[in-house]
């Protein structure tokens, strides 16, 4: 049988996200796929910054399933095109990558969803959305 955690477990896993990440944290997009963990060094052309508030994911809630989203809109402007591939975030200095995951248009079920895929340098970019749903239910 596999592991299975209640509500409030998944809850906490979730909410311990953001604790681990810390405030003002950097979501950086790049073109390409992404490197094989979060060791390892980004790679392709990184295509904008967005520096994301304190707190930038609300509580996680459920029961059934326990997710946790995004707390606001986020925008950046792009410094250069590309076409977006994948995501990390860093903590608020830059030097640790504590997340990474794919990246499409909206409704193309990527880890993080933009209302256009396609960026041009200058461009103000929309993070669409971002959720984590709780494994183990």
């Amino acid at each position: 049988m596999a592991l299975q955690f209640s509500a409030a477990v998944r809850i906490a896993q979730l909410n311990a996200i953001e604790t681990t990440v810390g405030t003002g944290p950097l979501l950086r997009i790049y073109t390409g796929s992404p490197p094989a963990d979060c060791a390892a060094a980004a790679s392709g052309t990184l295509l904008v910054t967005v520096t994301l508030t304190g707190d930038y994911m609300a509580n996680a809630s459920g029961t059934s399933s326990v997710t946790k989203a995004l707390n606001g809109t986020f925008n950046g402007t792009a410094g250069a095109a590309g076409t977006a591939g994948y995501f990390r975030i860093w903590d608020s200095t830059g030097t640790t990558c504590h997340e990474q995951g794919t990246v499409t248009a909206t409704g193309g079920g990527g880890d993080l969803t933009l209302d256009n895929t396609s960026i041009a340098n200058g461009q103000t970019v929309t993070i669409a959305t971002k959720t984590y749903t709780a494994a183990n239910a």
